[in-house]
């Protein structure tokens, strides 16, 4: 293969090369006439650039990577141009945008295709070469579009003559320049971008090893020197999967795209979950087992597993405890801050109002009945969040997260034991939080609290890295408040891998917390992006909602790509205790493997935990609009046009932050709640079933994760809503000039 694509590169860069120097030679020393110029170069010109067809089959059979409609618009727009305009019309050829559109073709091409040529034998592309094959485009594509354009709108009189069908399909070719160039462009600077990256990583020669790490992280691989994601996030699911059944962890294992081809195998695991509640425990145990022995822990020049790591390491915090000036008032009601979605006003839902809105919202179907009911305790059980709390003590593994409950509770009075990054920034928002409330916080510090000086000394030695003192962080937990139980939740959250090894550590220090704290109870947020067991009532309605789904849905389907508007509801599974086992698959492959894994090691956790005899809160959170979701433009747009797919609704953090420390005061408790292990629930699969407040996800008609490009496009279409209006305008003062015109062609 390398000998064929190394001769169809040098052929290409050398019959390029002999059109840039025909085209300097007639420019230069000739002062010839672009009818001239088009003369001598013509046939060299047509010939190669008609071998660039080779270039799209060279993508659809795999022979290069790069992406096939990029290549396509490429080489179909200069075909159109080279061979429909230039060479059939001499209006094209005489004019002298034809130097300007076969001089900035040449001098992108020779130097394209003799990287190509280079980077077939050589690790290391020289950098000349290099900074010209990824450099030049910024310059050059301009240019080479304007001199297409110009020759393309020579031509128009001439189109005229021929056929005014001629005339309006050259309009239509020009009209898709205008989203079809700056695609081209920006794909350029990416793929610019990344390259350069790359080549910087020395991914682009020989691979550098991995920077020194710290802390829980993902194994060395001894043969590339690098910390591979993939391979960890494939076995952990293989080895999970493979515990139940062989022949699905095999499937999972030899996965060959597992960043995009990962859902179904997740989806897979949570089927094998519902075989029975023996399977789900050994699908549990097996995926985290398999975590904590590859998951490698770095202290300075040491190196061992997680699982060693949390047994041999040793050392702790010194304890500092802030209890808050302010008061609770006599009269306080447990209130939910409800803002609908893209609007202002806030309205405090408490009492009867808060009771009457939960049962429109459980009617609706975006939230289930047993959330409804627990977040309607915090009304009729006030002492659910009073009296309750005085012998509890939650510890908030990332207490400065968005959606943790950190505010909630220092608002009721509660205690809290915070641990978050040791940033003094963070700090600094952290006690002063703590000081202005009715509650009291325990936190970590690096040294003596007798030897802090002032405020600005304790914000600098207060917190732990999660990743770099998980095990110290556990033996100080441990130590915290005996006799008191304790309420461990898991709240930490970074992008990517960080994720997965910030879950890591927390599933670390929260299983060795649990094994020596026996009336130690756990609490978790779940994404709603993910896969989860439901109550079949989901199901009918995920059903219902599909078949009267509006017509303009029924539409879009027939024209979107099978990926996406993909129907909610799919296929039961029947235990071998003959149970109907409903799931819904709310996954988002754009997420990533990695924060799949992340919540899916955090659910292994809290089966396994409730199967122990702790209990456990894990309640689906709604999708939230915070801050550092809506600041991405997509995403934003995306929950814009959401709410179009009913019952499905975006919610604010205040609301989320609300209900959900509601339904975690409840499940901690209420003795009937479902994260009481002596509650029968059957299989520990179903402990996801009840506290849900997804407002909508598992009611609607398609999956969640099929429904963001559309959604995306109709909050574009709000977001530039005046720009259509006035776009809708022109078109429509178009139209009545053909009526009072005629056609176009004939003005």
């Amino acid at each position: 293969m390398k000998p064929y694509l190394l001769l169809y590169n040098l052929a290409n860069a050398a019959g390029w090369a002999i059109v840039l120097k025909t085209l300097a030679d007639c420019y230069f020393a000739q002062q010839a006439t672009p009818a001239q110029a088009w003369a001598q170069t013509r046939d060299v010109l047509l010939a190669v650039q008609s071998l660039a067809a080779l270039e799209i089959v060279h993508s659809l059979v795999g022979f290069v990577k790069s992406p096939v409609m990029s290549t396509f618009m490429q080489v179909f727009s200069r075909y159109a141009v080279l061979w429909g305009y230039t060479y059939a019309f001499k209006e094209a050829q005489t004019h002298w945008s034809f130097y300007l559109m076969a001089g900035s073709w040449s001098l992108v091409e020779v130097p394209r295709y003799l990287f190509y040529a280079v980077n077939l034998y050589t690790k290391n592309v020289p950098f000349p070469l290099f900074w010209l094959r990824y450099s030049l485009f910024a310059i050059l594509y301009p240019s080479g579009i304007s001199g297409e354009i110009l020759q393309i709108t020579r031509c128009m009189g001439a189109l005229k003559a021929i056929h005014p069908a001629c005339w309006y399909g050259t309009c239509f070719l020009l009209f898709l320049y205008v989203p079809g160039s700056p695609f081209m462009f920006m794909h350029m600077v990416k793929q610019r971008g990344k390259s350069f990256k790359a080549r910087k990583e020395g991914k682009d020669g020989d691979k550098k090893p991995a920077p020194p790490s710290a802390g829980v992280d993902f194994p060395l691989d001894p043969k590339t020197g690098q910390r591979s994601t993939t391979v960890v996030n494939q076995g952990a699911i293989a080895a999970s999967s493979r515990a139940v059944d062989p022949a699905a962890g095999d499937a999972a294992a030899k996965e060959r795209n597992w960043r995009f081809g990962y859902a179904k195998h997740v989806v897979k695991n949570v089927e094998l979950c519902c075989k029975s509640n023996a399977a789900c425990m050994k699908a549990a145990q097996a995926g985290l087992t398999y975590l904590h022995e590859q998951f490698e822990f770095v202290e300075g020049d040491k190196t061992m597993s997680v699982a060693e790591a949390m047994k041999t390491v040793k050392g702790t915090f010194h304890t500092h405890v802030i209890k808050g000036t302010g008061t609770r008032p006599k009269d306080f009601q447990f209130n939910v801050p409800y803002q609908k979605f893209d609007t202002k006003k806030v309205k405090d839902l408490k009492g009867e109002e808060l009771l009457q809105q939960l049962n429109k919202w459980c009617t609706e179907g975006k939230i289930e009945p047993e959330a409804r009911d627990g977040i309607a305790a915090m009304v009729k059980n006030p002492e659910y969040h009073g009296k309750a709390l005085q012998d509890k003590y939650f510890v908030l593994l990332g207490a400065g997260s968005a959606m943790g409950p950190l505010r909630v509770l220092l608002e009721l009075g509660a205690n809290v034991i915070a641990v978050d990054l040791d940033r003094d920034f963070i700090w600094k928002r952290l006690v002063t939080l703590a000081r202005e409330s009715p509650g009291t916080m325990i936190l970590p510090l690096k040294k003596d609290p007798k030897d802090i000086k002032d405020d600005d000394d304790l914000f600098k030695s207060a917190g732990a890295d999660l990743l770099s003192a998980a095990p110290k962080i556990a033996n100080w937990l441990v130590e915290q408040q005996k006799g008191k139980q304790l309420v461990l939740g898991g709240y930490a959250y970074l992008d990517s891998a960080l994720f997965v090894r910030l879950a890591i550590a927390m599933d670390a220090i929260i299983a060795r917390v649990i094994a020596e704290r026996k009336d130690a109870a756990l609490a978790f947020l779940c994404s709603p992006t993910d896969v989860f067991v439901t109550k079949d009532a989901c199901h009918d309605a995920q059903k219902k909602a599909f078949a009267s789904r509006p017509l303009w849905q029924r539409l879009l389907q027939l024209v979107m790509p099978k990926k996406m508007l993909v129907k909610n509801a799919i296929k039961q599974v029947t235990g071998d205790d003959k149970e109907t086992y409903s799931i819904v698959d709310g996954l988002a492959v754009a997420q990533g493997p990695n924060y799949a894994l992340a919540k899916r090691l955090q659910h292994w956790r809290c089966m396994l935990a409730r199967e122990a005899g702790h209990t456990v809160s894990t309640n689906i959170a709604p999708s939230t609009a915070t801050v550092s979701v809506v600041h991405n433009p997509q995403f934003a747009a995306a929950y814009k046009g959401m709410g179009y797919f009913r019952p499905m609704e975006i919610v604010y953090q205040d609301l989320s932050n609300a209900v959900m420390t509601a339904l975690l005061l409840f499940d901690v408790c209420a003795p009937d709640s479902a994260a009481n292990p002596k509650t029968k629930i059957g299989n520990q699969i179903r402990l996801f079933a009840s506290g849900s407040c997804h407002f909508g996800i598992w009611r609607m008609a398609f999956k969640c994760g099929s429904i963001g490009e559309v959604s995306a496009l109709i909050g574009y279409c709000k977001i530039y809503s005046t720009y259509l209006y006035l776009v809708a305008a022109a078109l429509a003062g178009f139209a009545a000039m053909v009526v009072q015109k005629g056609a176009p062609h004939t003005w």
